[in-house]
């Protein structure tokens, strides 16, 4: 009988040291696809943000487009129409990639 409990106790073990590295690996795996690429975006972001200029074309988080007029410490003022300056926290304004404005142009000139 003790010996079958001696048996059990030693499988029990390496299961425990098994599941633990399956545990660590899982961290792992979930760190690198998931965690450092977010952080490298985020930083990104961060490094546009600090980047952007008076006449950049941005976009806010809420879709609105528009060019920005002056750049405050929290804030920036983004022109949206001849007459219509809106104000927006730094953190809700997206840089407007170059790219992303190609499709918008080519539409217009089909229409």
């Amino acid at each position: 009988m003790t010996t079958l409990t001696s048996i059990l106790l030693q499988s029990g073990g390496q299961s425990g040291v098994s599941s633990m590295l399956m545990i660590v690996a899982m961290i792992a795996i979930f760190y690198f696809v998931m965690i450092r690429p977010q952080s490298k975006k985020q930083k990104e972001l961060k490094r546009q943000r600090e980047a952007m200029q008076k006449g950049d074309r941005v976009v806010s988080a809420g879709g609105i487009h528009g060019k920005i007029s002056s750049i405050k410490e929290n804030t920036i003022l983004v022109k949206v129409a001849p007459e219509l300056t809106l104000e927006f926290d730094k953190t809700s304004i997206y840089p407007v990639v170059n790219g992303a404005e190609a499709p918008a142009k080519e539409l217009k000139d089909k229409e």
